[in-house]
């Protein structure tokens, strides 16, 4: 499989499992984060090889710097999967402005930013082409604590689809993976009252390992989906259950 993929949030839990599965299936994987020297951790830690970069998504400059470095060191990039995010639980009515906008600027805008400097690559690589956004099922059904964030989410399944319809002809899919609550910094973040109510609610009686969300991005990045586009799957271990 000669084709090369690059995963943001590459540094840690979804992004970092991501970027291990991709690298197993064959391709050429760029890790990127914006703490690169967490996402070189990564790559000397696993026993495929990944190519750690450093990206800001909630930076023009920076995503096209990286695309640049990309395309002059590893190759034309086939594959991008959007895993970057950050949120803070708290009460919407406790949150201010900087916050939403941070929320914004990483979940919802550096997907856009992402989509938007890598398309010329994906639209050229035609039928091999993949898009794989992370959104949340916050962004589904809602979350208490996340407001902003799964208005964000939200926001990213929605894009998704449009740019599914836009991008189809040229034989580039674009597919979201909704998480529900995963065993990642992020969820360690939230108070310990909630995780454990979280976990009691999933019939499945666990956390989603990041691997779970890294299986159903290797499959929407996989040739066997080559007629799959502008879908939403949740790997919540049935905590949500969408039609």
């Amino acid at each position: 499989m000669d084709r090369t993929a690059v995963v943001t949030g590459a540094a840690s839990g979804i992004g970092a499992a991501v970027a291990v599965r991709l690298a197993r299936d064959g391709m050429r994987v760029v890790a990127a984060d914006i703490d690169l020297e967490r996402a070189g951790r990564v790559a000397d830690s696993v026993d495929v090889a990944l190519h750690p970069r450093q990206v800001d998504v909630t930076d023009s400059e920076s995503i096209a710097e990286l695309r640049t470095d990309v395309h002059d060191t590893v190759g034309v990039p086939s594959v991008l999967v959007n895993c970057a995010g950050w949120d803070e639980f708290g009460m919407f009515a406790e949150t201010d402005r900087a916050f939403w906008e941070k929320v914004v600027a990483i979940n919802y805008l550096g997907v856009v930013g992402m989509c938007h400097a890598f398309l010329p690559d994906l639209s050229a690589a035609g039928s091999d082409a993949r898009v794989v956004n992370i959104a949340s099922d916050a962004g589904r059904g809602g979350s208490m604590g996340e407001t902003v964030y799964a208005g964000a989410k939200g926001g990213v399944i929605a894009f998704t689809k449009s740019l599914a319809r836009e991008t189809a002809r040229d034989g580039v899919t674009a597919n979201v993976v909704c998480p529900g609550p995963t065993d990642t910094p992020l969820f360690g973040g939230f108070p310990e009252k909630i995780r454990t109510a979280l976990v009691k609610a999933i019939p499945m009686r666990r956390l989603a390992d990041p691997s779970d969300v890294a299986h159903a991005v290797a499959y929407f990045a996989s040739p066997g989906a080559a007629y799959v586009t502008g879908q939403v799957l949740s790997v919540s271990g049935g905590l949500t259950m969408n039609g």
